[in-house]
């Protein structure tokens, strides 16, 4: 997506991105329920400065990625971790996703980190093969971590230097 700007997310986008988390919910990704109307995007554990979002020049919002420390440790504070990235059904196949991806290389970078970790359920396919080619690499597998409408699904531990 050509016109897409990567920038902090703010507050005034809660209501975007709760309407985008909602409408790109799925069992592909999700291991929580969906979330409702009424459920604030921003939370006191989840700012808007833990968020990247790809926004178009008219400003409509096309996705997001959540970038945050793993742990509150002062040993693990060399590391960032993606804990959401979600793109709107418009803006697929437009490498949103993978701007988003790449900014928050930058960002981690720019706040001292020199890992970025994620993990993704192994069946989410499409996600792990982007994650793949953006550098990140299987370094860990909790064999039927989760059970999705009853089948045990893995969580996949994935990671990359950030030099």
């Amino acid at each position: 997506m050509s016109d897409a700007l990567i920038r902090p997310a703010r507050l005034t986008d809660e209501a975007a991105l709760s309407r985008l988390d909602r409408d790109t919910w799925s069992l592909l990704h999700a291991v929580q329920p969906k979330p409702s109307d009424s459920q604030p995007f921003f939370s006191e554990g989840h700012p808007p400065e833990q968020h990247l979002v790809a926004a178009t020049a008219d400003g409509r919002i096309a996705g997001y990625i959540r970038l945050v420390p793993p742990t509150p440790l002062p040993c693990n504070a060399h590391v960032r971790q993606i804990q959401g990235l979600a793109v709107a059904d418009w803006a697929r196949g437009q490498g949103v996703a993978r701007a988003l991806i790449r900014a928050a290389c930058e960002e981690a970078r720019r706040q001292g980190a020199s890992r970025l970790t994620l993990r993704v359920l192994a069946h989410n396919t499409p996600a792990r093969k982007l994650y793949e080619a953006e550098g990140f690499e299987v370094e860990g597998v909790l064999p039927g971590e989760f059970l999705i409408e009853g089948a045990y699904v893995d969580d996949v531990l994935m990671g990359r230097a950030l030099s």
